[in-house]
């Protein structure tokens, strides 16, 4: 009988086994990098990411510790930044944006790296296949050169009498040339002139908006990069003085005054970037893991800036719109 039960016993602990092996190990603090261009990320979109990692049982400072470095919107400082990381030593590096992502795999083939939200993983060489990855490289693709159009369409329909329209974009972006591409097929559809303004840093946006007014631009679309994200603010106030209407992709640039947004959701991206540190923390490999796409658009207005620019928004576009700034 005794040996009958030791039987049971070791062949229970083989069938357990194999599930628990993808678990952490007990006791292990695991450390996640973190990379990101602008200066800090906003706390809604950070707390969406800590939040997304309490749910899986991970909690700062106990289970993991995080390293974050931000380039503070210089691309350049990116290499070594990542390289800092990969000399700690971590366990996983979320990287965000479109040019992150990109410096931590020239820096690491072997650490695994989750991506919060790039627009072309697949375009820029990071992936070989969204549905197979194939590398060291997984995450949130953020598609937002694919809703450019759509973010055409609803400034129209806002400020119908478009007669010249500007175009805001950083060369320095690895993903520019598609973005534009998105926007030069949106408004060939429009009766208007446009004109494209390159801004690499704050320091050249007073010369593009004045070029802006010298042409008498009626409306402005402003590409999402992560260096007009961390000057959303000066941008806003820009838009302001000048009288410009502008639409963009991300809803922090309607909550620092642009007139209205329409894009993913940032905090949504990053919550599910936490999923794949949880999976890649329990043992799944990033070649795995497909590549996900955006679930969640958002149409955000900015009713305080409408009144200051003297619009009215029509009802059939705050009918759709998610959320209303007043």
């Amino acid at each position: 009988m005794r040996l009958i039960g030791l039987a049971v016993v070791l062949a229970v602990s083989l069938l357990i086994a194999p599930l628990a092996a993808p678990a952490q190990q007990p006791g292990k603090v695991y450390r996640i990098g973190y990379l990101g261009t602008t200066a800090a990320v906003p706390p809604p979109i950070w707390d969406a990411f800590l939040g997304g990692l309490r749910e899986f049982g991970w909690v700062e400072g106990q289970t993991i510790v995080i390293e974050q470095r931000n380039a503070e919107e210089r691309y350049d400082r990116l290499p070594e930044l990542a390289a800092d990381l990969v000399r700690l030593r971590v366990d996983v590096i979320v990287a965000a944006g479109p040019v992150a992502p990109l410096a931590a795999k020239r820096a690491t083939n072997t650490i695994p790296i989750v991506m919060t939200n790039h627009a072309d993983p697949v375009g820029s060489g990071l992936v070989a296949s969204l549905a197979r990855p194939g590398s060291n490289v997984t995450g949130l693709s953020f598609i937002h050169p694919a809703v450019v159009g759509k973010q055409v369409e609803v400034l129209k329909e806002v400020v119908p009498k478009v007669n010249r329209m500007a175009v805001l974009t950083n060369p320095e972006n690895p993903i520019r040339d598609l973005m534009l591409s998105e926007a030069e097929a949106a408004m060939r559809s429009l009766p208007a002139q446009f004109q494209v303004l390159h801004a690499r840093g704050p320091d050249d946006f007073e010369a593009a908006f004045s070029a802006m007014r010298k042409a008498r631009t009626d409306a402005l679309l402003i590409l999402v990069d992560p260096m007009l994200f961390g000057q959303r603010k000066q941008l806003a106030n820009l838009t302001a003085r000048s009288r410009l209407p502008a639409v963009s992709g991300l809803r922090e640039f309607a909550d620092a005054g642009i007139l209205m947004t329409y894009g993913a959701s940032l905090p949504d991206l990053f919550r599910r970037a936490a999923s794949y540190v949880d999976k890649i923390l329990k043992g799944a490999k990033p070649a795995d893991l497909p590549v996900e796409q955006p679930t969640k658009f958002e149409l955000v207005i900015n009713l305080k800036t409408a009144k200051a620019l003297n619009l009215t928004i029509p009802p059939s576009v705050l009918g759709r719109a998610d959320q209303v700034i007043e």
